[in-house]
């Protein structure tokens, strides 16, 4: 008997965890019981999702950087790598401008909404903790992006997943100086970073096995923790339907990228990738993600590591595609509706390039993409006094949009992977494995 794959299983899960959800709010205590006893399920499989992120990184980066054996192959990936990710972040926000513009769902929004999203999130302490967190990211040098990469403790590093950059910098220092020893003495760790490396995936497939349960648990927490937000959802419609329209047009750039660069099917590419993008739409996390993404682009796809192990870590931390076409229709959205006069040519120019200077200068920050929005906002001249009362008027919809432009930022990271890949003659035939292989 052939056995359902597992975006299928993925998939059902989320079709169950959204008619449960709303099962559950229709009872007094449905809000209770989720947050007591299902919303844990989901936060224990993200958690283990992150463990074993810079296990993974670091294991799988130092083989893939030995293992080239040439510091030019590396050169030329990291150069292609650089230029694709810069290409699809301004590929995204103009496609996120072009939408909003000709869209202009800030016109559909009434002062009446705008007053009852005020006093709604009056004083909420996320927004006026992603406020001060952005002002702070503000306040430093251009290149402190670049300090923050080269960690002084390694071990302190991989001690937070925030720190994924530093920890992919001493992965990559390691495994250059790994090519240049003589081989005798690189092999013994090469050996060890190789077996770590097969045992976390492993570690993937044992907890991808939960993972139709733990989507379940992630959409109906996210069902009942938006119950209470209906009304503002709903009169937030267009400016969502705005955002989801550019995100669909950015998907089809990345097939058509695919299709070009590489000769792959992209609806093939897109099946291949499908249990990573529903994961990342319940868990909207790419770092949580990250080590689904790679099983998927190197066991299915066809990837090799020495490519993957690179550009998907790189890409994790600071390619937003999603994110920044999100920026610049909420920045122009937000102009819509509170500051008119700001609607420059001049301004949405203004748009690109912060976003984008922010999509890697606050990659490492939690909750990136609000605060990636102040910084936009703020470089626009936007009065400061307003700033509290633009987030309240996209906070309600954030969750569910947040979801969606985890997909695009993961498919983008696994698009430019490919590219890559092909480019230097590092992309083969698939060699899938099952997720239950020598369990059954």
């Amino acid at each position: 008997m052939k056995k359902t794959a597992l975006h299928w299983k993925i998939l059902i899960g989320m079709l169950a965890g959204l008619v449960g959800g709303f099962v559950l709010l229709q009872f007094d205590y449905g809000k209770q019981l989720t947050y007591d006893f299902i919303a844990p399920v989901g936060k224990i499989f993200v958690n283990l999702l992150k463990l074993i992120a810079i296990p993974l990184i670091l294991a799988s980066l130092i083989k893939g950087v030995s293992d080239l054996k040439d510091i030019a192959k590396f050169k030329t990936i990291g150069l292609h790598t650089i230029i694709l990710y810069i290409t699809t972040t301004i590929f995204a926000i103009s496609i996120g401008l072009l939408s909003v513009n000709v869209l202009q769902p800030g016109k559909g929004i009434s002062v009446e909404t705008v007053q009852k999203l005020k006093q709604t999130y009056a004083g909420n302490k996320k927004i006026e903790k992603k406020i001060n967190v952005a002002k702070e990211e503000k306040s430093k040098p251009i290149l402190q992006f670049l300090v923050d990469m080269v960690p002084d403790n390694i071990f302190k590093a991989m001690s937070s997943n925030g720190n994924m950059l530093q920890v992919i910098f001493f992965a990559i220092f390691l495994g250059i100086t790994l090519i240049l020893i003589p081989e005798h003495k690189a092999a013994p760790l090469k050996d060890l970073f190789d077996s770590l490396n097969a045992a976390i995936l492993k570690m993937v497939d044992l907890i991808m096995l939960t993972a139709p349960y733990a989507v379940f648990a992630l959409i109906s927490n996210v069902i009942v923790g938006t119950a209470g937000d209906w009304e503002l959802l709903g009169s937030l419609i267009k400016y969502g339907i705005t955002v989801i329209i550019g995100l669909l047009i950015m998907l089809l750039v990345y097939m058509m990228m695919v299709k070009v660069f590489t000769g792959k099917n992209p609806f093939w590419f897109i099946k291949q990738l499908a249990p990573a993008q529903l994961l990342a739409f319940s868990s909207s996390s790419s770092a949580a993600t990250l080590p689904v993404t790679m099983e998927r682009v190197e066991e299915h796809i066809g990837v090799d590591q020495e490519v993957s192990s690179f550009v998907l870590p790189v890409g994790a931390t600071v390619n937003m595609d999603g994110t920044s076409l999100y920026q610049a229709v909420a920045a122009v959205f937000i102009l819509q509706v509170l500051w008119p006069e700001g609607l420059s040519f001049s301004n949405q120019l203004t748009i690109i390039l912060t976003a984008l200077l922010a999509s890697i200068g606050a990659a490492a920050v939690p909750g990136a993409g609000m605060i990636m929005l102040v910084i936009v906002l703020e470089s626009l001249g936007f009065p400061a006094e307003k700033l509290p009362v633009a987030l309240a008027l996209i906070f309600a919809i954030d969750r569910p949009l947040d979801m969606m432009r985890t997909v695009i930022n993961i498919t983008g990271d696994a698009t430019v992977s490919t590219i890559v890949a092909k480019s230097v003659g590092k992309l083969h035939s698939p060699k899938p494995k099952e997720w239950d292989d020598k369990l059954t």
